[in-house]
């Protein structure tokens, strides 16, 4: 049975994992369901485990890294690149082009396969997990160009919410920034961003999406950075935005 050596800031052994910048939360709960990971010398079979500071934590054979200052980065995810870490379709991820010199870092939410724009990532996966969240309040904006033509009550439709196979969706900001012969430009605001929500809320109005860019998530944006492109956020910046979530040295 796995003791704690002392009482100093318990906290699930997930949480810590993720805190060091490993994993994920989520991902860590697996890695412990694989036996990957080990705690005092003996296997955890669960993640319902508390540890400490005094835990001796191992993960595939090597200790737990000591968790470093948050650190968070903008990326402009290309299309044509999975969010994953590893793809078992064998298609490119977003890992894959990632600077040599970037520290091991995980992606805050997803952007799908084909779609363009603002990829946040950082070091810290407990924070990851926390600007995910609903309860976060973070709009994510997005740059979408439709196949059809726009109407007003296309958007008022969006406002009001739309269902789409019995699924009901929320509100949908929406507006309408250019229209030419066969494609419309839209700027569109969401409040979560389920899976393919936009894609699907579209079709649902009859409007068929062959570009979705996301420009921001939260308050920060995809700015100038060229497809590819990362940059990371000024610890000024974070300390302002993300407060109480960050860690420091």
């Amino acid at each position: 049975m796995v003791t704690e050596k002392h009482q100093a800031k318990p906290e699930r052994i997930a949480k810590v994992m993720a805190r060091a910048g490993l994993c994920s939360r989520r991902e860590a709960e697996r890695w412990i369901g694989e036996g990957r990971v080990r705690v005092d010398g003996e296997v955890l079979t669960t993640p319902a485990v508390v540890v400490t500071e005094a835990s001796d934590i191992v993960v595939d054979g090597r200790k737990l890294p000591t968790a470093q200052a948050t650190r968070l980065w903008r990326f402009h995810k290309p299309a044509g690149f999975v969010t994953t870490n590893h793809d078992p379709e064998g298609r490119k991820t977003v890992f894959d082009v990632l600077p040599d010199d970037l520290p091991r870092v995980v992606t805050i939410g997803r952007l799908d396969l084909t779609t363009e724009g603002l990829l946040l990532l950082t070091n810290d996966g407990e924070l990851a997990r926390t600007l995910e969240l609903p309860s976060t309040g973070w709009a994510r904006r997005y740059r979408v160009r439709v196949y059809g033509k726009v109407t007003e009550a296309d958007l008022e439709k969006l406002q009001r919410g739309v269902e789409v196979d019995g699924f009901k969706y929320g509100p949908i900001e929406a507006s309408l920034d250019k229209q030419s012969a066969g494609n419309a430009w839209l700027t569109v605001k969401l409040s979560e961003g389920k899976n393919r929500e936009i894609r699907r809320v579209m079709e649902s109005i009859g409007l068929k999406v062959n570009r979705l860019i996301r420009t921001s998530y939260g308050p920060f944006q995809l700015g100038n950075l060229k497809s590819g492109q990362t940059e990371e956020v000024g610890a000024q910046v974070l300390r302002q935005q993300l407060g109480r979530h960050i860690k420091k040295h």
